[in-house]
């Protein structure tokens, strides 16, 4: 059996800069793994069972990112996934957990990763990058190594209703490095009260992450529901 963390991904900044002949969005954003993350335990076999630090475990079978990257590797296992990074918290979890289990079997195709989620090329590199085209695009930069608090507010926020509401806005650009904050806001205001709870705590006005629901700041601010983290580095 072996044991690989699956990071979380923070997405530092987030311009949108054009529209694909498909419908997919263009992006220019910059990414950053944090210290915060899930955990793959793999081992033989041909199962997945999701475990929540609570202790409640299930079966999972079906669509699941991580069943979708062992299909595109073509190897079966039993993977038990310990959950930290919540679900619809912009912070990548699912697309982490993929690229785990594409680093174990040593596949390193950014476009074959891309195509299982936007995120999950960069996830699959890890460390810090610009991040173009629909995701697929990872440009590694040098490592700087910054500590976050994050706050995700018990509000999930759909990717897609985001980028709906951001098109139907006609494309607005966000005031504070994610051009898809202002579309969040339209589709989850109540993700207001929670940025003003951060910017009490932390004397910063917070950011969105993606498309949201966590707001972070740099610096550590520990607090109920918030989670203090690092950066780190791309994998070896």
């Amino acid at each position: 059996m072996v044991t690989i963390p699956a990071p979380a991904k923070l997405t530092l900044s987030l311009r949108m800069v054009g529209l694909r002949d498909d419908g997919y969005h263009i992006i220019d954003a910059e990414m950053v793994s944090l210290d915060f993350h899930d955990t793959l335990e793999i081992d033989a076999g041909d199962s997945l069972t999701v475990v929540t630090e609570a202790g409640g475990a299930e079966v999972i079978s079906g669509d699941n990112l991580v069943l979708q990257a062992l299909r595109l590797v073509r190897r079966t296992a039993a993977v038990r996934l310990t959950k930290r990074i919540p679900a619809g918290a912009g912070l990548g979890g699912g697309s982490s957990d993929a690229a785990a289990i594409l680093r174990w079997a040593g596949y390193d195709d950014l476009n074959g990763a891309a195509r299982i989620g936007a995120d999950v090329a960069f996830c699959l590199r890890g460390g810090r990058a610009r991040v173009t085209g629909i995701g697929e695009a990872v440009e590694s930069l040098p490592f700087e190594a910054k500590t976050l608090t994050l706050l995700t507010p018990p509000v999930h926020c759909s990717t897609l209703a985001v980028y709906a509401a951001w098109d139907a806005m006609g494309g607005p650009t966000g005031d504070h490095g994610n051009d898809l904050e202002p579309a969040a806001m339209q589709v989850a205001p109540e993700l207001t009260r929670w940025r003003d709870e951060l910017a009490e705590a932390s004397g910063q006005r917070p950011r969105l992450a993606g498309s949201g629901s966590t707001w972070f700041v740099e610096g550590a601010y520990p607090g109920d529901g918030r989670v203090v983290t690092t950066t780190v580095p791309a994998s070896e």
